[in-house]
């Protein structure tokens, strides 16, 4: 595996990458516990749902914001600066808590600015891995990056349960000091991370319009914008439809939390594999490969509802789905202006975040009018319909593989994220 020998070997992504697997361990402990205590605080699950809405909220609105300042600013002082914040307000957390002072305000508060610094944190990582690392390194970066989101899912809910069980603010005592680590560890960073000397002389009005517009003129940015945003509503409903048919089903928590422990774990695995899948194939046939390969997997979700069935057929995705998302998003960073990083990111990302939210609705809509068989069925059908989007696209179906990215310009007529790239 040479590309990942290079990237261990590469000082400035070791770090920065080190730092944000334990951030990001730390942030999904206290994601885990945000609703069990405000449950608990407030007895009403519509109070739990709210706090765990206030960190997706805070996200959603600073994601375009933080695209121009990821542009105009100095990138590491701007994740230096959110790192110092979770410091500072999941330690809020920790000091009420000992003194037996937490609030729902507080709980929610922190939670929606927590958000806005990871949306803020977010373009600027993004825009500060193409500085710190070669185009021919991209994909394994963003497929490392892959590995530590399934690394996190996996042991975040565990861990943090362990650690609430033993006292209920312990978990943002973890994170706390996660983020710490976070902060010092990107002191250490040795790449210029500056912007442009001319991104800080328009308006940010402007920056936005330019980010958007940029997009809008070429055809393979306009494609995983469509594509990435359906996807990610068509995946996420699949997860929650499966959850809710095995719950109501009668099925031990126990062992759907196995089920969905061994997907995660084919996460895993397919992000150590994805560098080595994406060298082989063409970007654009290998993106098209993986967006049907959701078909067929959910035939058997239909036909038998069993945890079993459930990790293996979900598992099965998840093992192909870094590939696709390492692969096509690698090539947009690489391909896209490194002025224009941080606005292209946060445009993507904004887009499929905003799909999100609707899983749930549609799965649930689907539940309850269609059966569980029915509403499989009808999410097969609009995910072979999503899958048409990179199928139909010339622009996606074209890319080369990564040894002929280097010097292609993405535009309308190029040779070629999260279900999928956003």
């Amino acid at each position: 595996m040479p590309r990942f020998r290079d990237l261990a070997r590469n000082h400035d992504f070791t770090v920065l990458w080190v730092g944000q697997t334990i951030s990001e361990l730390g942030s999904r402990m206290s994601a885990f516990v945000f609703p069990i205590l405000a449950l608990q605080l407030s007895g009403s699950t519509l109070v739990a749902s709210i706090a765990e809405a206030t960190y997706l909220a805070g996200v959603a609105v600073a994601l375009l914001p933080a695209g121009v300042l990821a542009d105009r600013a100095d990138r590491r002082r701007l994740m230096r600066l959110t790192s110092g914040a979770g410091v500072f307000l999941y330690g809020s957390l920790v000091v009420a808590g000992a003194l037996g002072h937490l609030t729902i305000p507080h709980l929610l508060v922190v939670g929606l600015l927590t958000g806005v610094g990871a949306g803020v944190f977010s373009p600027a990582e993004m825009s500060a891995v193409k500085d710190v690392v070669s185009t021919e390194d991209l994909p394994t970066a963003l497929s490392q990056n892959q590995a530590r989101q399934h690394v996190a899912s996996l042991l975040g809910g565990p861990v943090g349960g362990a650690l609430y069980g033993i006292t209920r603010w312990f978990p943002f005592l973890a994170d706390a000091a996660s983020y710490a680590v976070a902060f010092v560890l990107l002191g250490r960073l040795r790449t210029d991370l500056s912007a442009a000397p001319a991104a800080g002389t328009s308006r940010v009005r402007r920056d936005l319009v330019d980010g958007f517009g940029y997009i809008a003129r070429h055809r393979f940015l306009r494609v995983v914008l469509i594509w990435s945003a359906w996807v990610n509503l068509t995946i996420n409903a699949i997860f929650f439809v499966t959850l809710v048919r095995l719950v109501r089903a009668g099925f031990h928590p126990g062992q759907i939390g196995l089920a969905d422990a061994a997907a995660s774990v084919c996460g895993v695995v397919g992000a150590v594999l994805a560098p080595m899948i994406i060298d082989r194939y063409p970007t654009g046939r290998l993106t098209v490969l993986i967006a049907w390969s959701w078909v067929p997997l959910m035939i058997p979700l239909a036909l038998w509802n069993h945890p079993l069935v459930m990790a293996i057929a979900l598992g099965a995705g998840l093992l192909l789905n870094p590939a696709g998302n390492a692969g096509i998003g690698a090539y947009r960073v690489a391909t896209t202006p490194d002025a224009l990083q941080g606005r292209v990111t946060s445009t993507m990302q904004f887009t499929s975040w905003s799909t999100m939210p609707l899983a749930p609705v549609v799965g649930g809509v689907l539940l309850t009018s269609l059966g569980g068989p029915g509403a499989i069925l009808a999410l097969t059908v609009l995910t072979a319909t999503v899958a048409l989007v990179p199928t139909l696209s010339a622009s996606v179906r074209s890319i080369p593989r990564p040894a002929d990215w280097t010097g292609t310009p993405a535009g309308p007529r190029i040779s070629a994220r999260s279900a999928a790239a956003g």
